[in-house]
């Protein structure tokens, strides 16, 4: 008789929340639906549970599961668990009724439930950046510690971890010939435009990436570089690579979704057509291949394939997260604080957005040697960081 897998998936509602449940419906005969959390996206999540009956349900707060529960109260046989909250997120993310954990939860609130998971022991399927941008070193030795498996999810990450060896070691990357690691970057959606006009462009136009559909944050991100900055720090951390072998190339078409350059010459690259459920497919079934979804990439139909170095006086966040992870743990987690604040800041129009990189370059120059050990050290630092943001913002608005 064939298990089905057992799916965990923190961060349901989102736009990778969303796509893992489309793989999942495709492949309902081999996996199913644990648990699932969202925020307070109450309606959304009533949805996802009348349709894949998970045993878990985790919302923000009581009144969000009080929300949930009357919405469900119709089911005659269903009656799931609903958890409330970071325990709740916690108990979910490492309970043993599931042996895969989809990390989906945007911005650093995704680092505990991740880490407990990843204590566990679970199979986690990570596309919470932050979770090794904000925790690098302890994250990926907890990896070890509690025989955890780590497969990432963000396409240029998963892109990599196809084009490296099987056996591939972090540990000792020399030993398997590779020279760089090539993250590819689209640029988004001010790649072309004039300097000048950049600093007065508006959070709509910010959020409409040319190539990928995406959450409002993450667009932003993308937009200022910042999300390739984070995601650097991050190929640093999984894939043990010194700094200066990690490249960026701005890829317009979002064809190739990263590469791997090795001693020998060869550059092994993974391409396909930019739809997240593509990685999520291959990591939901590593090391066998599933169903996607996602449309073929037909080679005859392809535009011309394009590689440009980025400009970092256009985006000079890309320069501050590469910066930031040359000088360690304390500096990224600074980074990434800050510019989760300022970006909150600039879509809620109260910064412009050149003032994202002015906030994160202030905070990250100011909290770039603190000794950070534990994860309550990691969360205590992000919480001062945070606040250094708000007042370098509050700054900003008064200049």
């Amino acid at each position: 008789m064939h298990i089905k897998k057992q799916i965990t998936l923190l961060g349901a509602t989102g736009s990778i929340g969303t796509s893992t449940l489309d793989v999942i419906r495709k492949n309902a005969h081999s996996m199913r639906l644990f648990a699932a959390t969202a925020f307070t996206q109450v309606d959304k999540l009533a949805a996802i549970a009348n349709e894949f009956f998970p045993e878990y349900l985790v919302v923000a707060d009581e009144r969000s599961a009080d929300k949930l529960s009357a919405t469900l109260a119709h089911h005659d046989k269903y009656k799931p668990t609903i958890l409330t909250g970071p325990e709740g997120l916690s108990k979910t993310a490492s309970h043993n009724g599931a042996d895969t954990v989809m990390s989906a939860i945007v911005g650093g609130a995704g680092l505990v439930p991740t880490m407990d998971a990843i204590k566990a022991g679970k199979c986690v399927l990570l596309a919470n950046k932050e979770s090794l941008v904000m925790s690098g070193e302890i994250f990926m030795r907890a990896v070890e510690e509690y025989g955890a498996t780590l497969i990432p999810v963000d396409s240029e990450h998963n892109a990599i971890f196809q084009s490296l060896p099987a056996e591939y070691d972090r540990r000792r990357p020399d030993e398997f010939g590779v020279r760089h690691i090539l993250l590819t970057a689209s640029g988004g959606p001010f790649r072309t435009l004039p300097m000048e006009q950049i600093s007065s462009v508006t959070p709509a136009q910010a959020c409409a990436h040319p190539n990928w559909d995406m959450g409002r944050k993450i667009s932003v991100d993308s937009a200022s570089m910042m999300n390739k900055g984070l995601e650097f720090i991050e190929a640093f951390w999984l894939f043990g690579v010194a700094p200066e072998n990690i490249k960026v190339v701005i890829h317009p078409q979002s064809i190739i979704h990263s590469m791997v350059q090795y001693v020998d010459g060869s550059v092994v690259a993974q391409m396909g057509n930019p739809d997240m459920k593509t990685p999520i497919a291959h990591a939901l079934a590593y090391p066998s291949r599933i169903t996607s979804g996602v449309n073929d990439l037909n080679l005859f139909d392809m535009q011309d394939l394009t590689f440009t170095r980025p400009c970092y006086e256009r985006y000079p966040n890309l320069y501050l997260a590469t910066q930031a992870c040359k000088l360690g743990q304390a500096a990224t987690t600074a980074l990434n604080a800050a510019n989760e604040e300022a970006v909150d800041a600039f879509l809620n129009e109260q910064i412009q957005f050149l003032d994202i990189y002015n906030v994160n370059k202030r905070v990250m120059e100011q909290c770039s040697s603190t000794e950070l050990s534990t994860i309550d050290q990691v969360l205590a630092h992000d919480k001062n960081c945070r606040e250094l943001a708000q007042g370098a913002i509050a700054q900003v608005k008064n200049d």
